[in-house]
């Protein structure tokens, strides 16, 4: 116990967070002006008839022209934590604004945007408004040269955790043994100058998965440690630059290159300060502004402290869940979500509903185009939420036209990392019955190798 108190006692410089909320506000803030200006508000969250909601969020739905608003407001906020103009209210507004707009579709699920919201999470606890801030900067805050160390190795610990799991997860015979789905990617960048050639040969592609792998698992070891620090930033740089030239993953890379500098030594980041200092003709802090934020055992530090390590205890068991369900994850995708796999697998699906009135014995095929946009439709044809959602939506719209008694059957075939397309969910089951459920979907037809 004494051991765990003087960990919680330790300081640190305050420069290591100022700089990591600076360029998480700033990567956010481009990142949302980039959504606006590529049209992607108007093409995914007001064009479509249908929107999937995540189980237990239901109720979060886009707001029609207002989504403009949401934008507007989530952008502002990112740059407001980056300049740590009230801070507090700033990342409280992004976390909640972001969130809410990665919640509306799920659809648009990437494991990044769900990065951004855990980490806009964290960082509500910490004090990262308070130095090299504009409000302590102005004098309306204090600002704090030495602050517990721990606020920096919860960021790091995060970090660590999403390298590993993404790490773990490639530790299978589709990655390792059969190069799966780069086998199917890589071939396709060809044209890309200088290395594209080299994608023709299979030893290649086997060298990028197993490097992928081996990098997920080592990098976050040679970034704690001092002397093999700079080497793993190199990789960070190498790795996230090469993936961004590969794949369009949006900002993901560069914040996985920026977030690494937390791992450097606050002479690094008190450097960076004092070049902003010089920069932008900053003056610097008078000495009695600045002070240490003292180790306390009020109520408020204990409720946080006991909010974050729920939150940690979340991120280490949320992966695992998959354990809880029978099949193949990539198969079924039960327990697939919120767990750091990052681009692991290619799935390519056609489902063609059929809609039955059981009361005159009619039915007729739906043609998806007349619901869907064309990303939509792709993502529903493979993801067994997505088919029973789309299913009730059908029925109720259906329902409408004095159809009252129907069943909805479906047509799916999937195939799965380049193998043959195969029958995916049971054309017997009316998925009118079925309802969303943390429960195994046992209309999942099995996946047989």
């Amino acid at each position: 116990m004494l051991s765990v108190n003087s960990y919680f006692s330790k300081t640190t410089s305050s420069a290591p967070l100022a700089i990591f909320r600076i360029a998480f506000g700033l990567l956010m803030f481009i990142s949302m002006i980039r959504f606006w200006a590529l049209g992607w508000i108007d093409k995914f969250y007001i064009q479509p008839h249908l929107f999937f909601s995540y189980y237990g969020f239901e109720w979060i739905k886009p707001l029609g022209d207002l989504t403009y608003v949401l934008f507007f407001i989530c952008g502002l906020s990112a740059l407001f934590v980056a300049l740590g103009l009230k801070y507090t209210w700033a990342i409280i507004t992004f976390f909640l604004s972001f969130t809410y707009i990665e919640l509306m579709d799920k659809t648009t699920y990437l494991n990044h945007y769900y990065l951004v919201s855990v980490i806009s999470f964290l960082l509500i606890f910490l004090p990262a408004g308070n130095y090299f801030a504009w409000d302590s900067l102005r004098g309306s805050r204090k600002s704090f040269l030495q602050i517990p160390k721990w606020n920096i190795d919860a960021i790091k610990l995060l970090l660590c955790l999403v390298y590993l799991f993404a790490g773990m997860a490639k530790l299978n015979s589709e990655w390792l043994l059969q190069a799966m789905p780069l086998k199917i990617w890589l071939p396709t960048k060809e044209d890309l100058p200088l290395i594209g050639f080299l994608f023709r040969y299979d030893w290649m592609i086997y060298l990028f998965a197993w490097g992928g792998a081996l990098y997920d698992l080592l990098v976050p070891f040679l970034l704690l440690n001092r002397r093999t620090r700079s080497l793993g930033f190199i990789m960070v740089v190498f790795f996230h630059l090469l993936t961004a030239i590969l794949f369009p993953i949006g900002m993901f890379p560069y914040l996985m290159i920026f977030s690494a500098l937390i791992f450097f030594n606050y002479q690094f980041h008190q450097k960076i300060i004092d070049g902003l200092h010089q920069i932008l003709r900053i003056k610097n802090h008078k000495t009695h502004q600045i002070q240490n934020v003292p180790f306390q055992h009020s109520p408020i530090s204990k409720f946080k402290t006991v909010v974050l390590a729920a939150f940690f205890l979340i991120q280490i068991g949320l992966p695992f869940r998959y354990m809880l369900y029978p099949g193949n994850l990539f198969w079924t995708e039960e327990g697939y979500r919120w767990s750091w796999r990052v681009m692991l697998m290619e799935k390519a699906g056609n489902a063609q509903f059929k809609i039955v009135d059981n009361a005159s014995g009619n039915w007729f095929y739906v043609n998806n185009e007349d619901f869907l946009s064309s990303f939509q439709e792709k993502q529903m044809a493979t993801q067994p939420d997505f088919i029973l959602q789309y299913a009730h939506f059908l029925y109720a719209h259906f329902s409408q036209q004095e159809m009252k008694d129907l069943s909805i059957f479906v047509d799916c075939f999937v195939a799965l990392n380049g193998r043959k397309s195969t029958r995916y969910i049971d054309p017997e089951f009316d998925l009118t019955e079925g309802y969303d459920s943390f429960a195994h979907k046992s209309w999942i037809l099995p996946f047989n190798e």
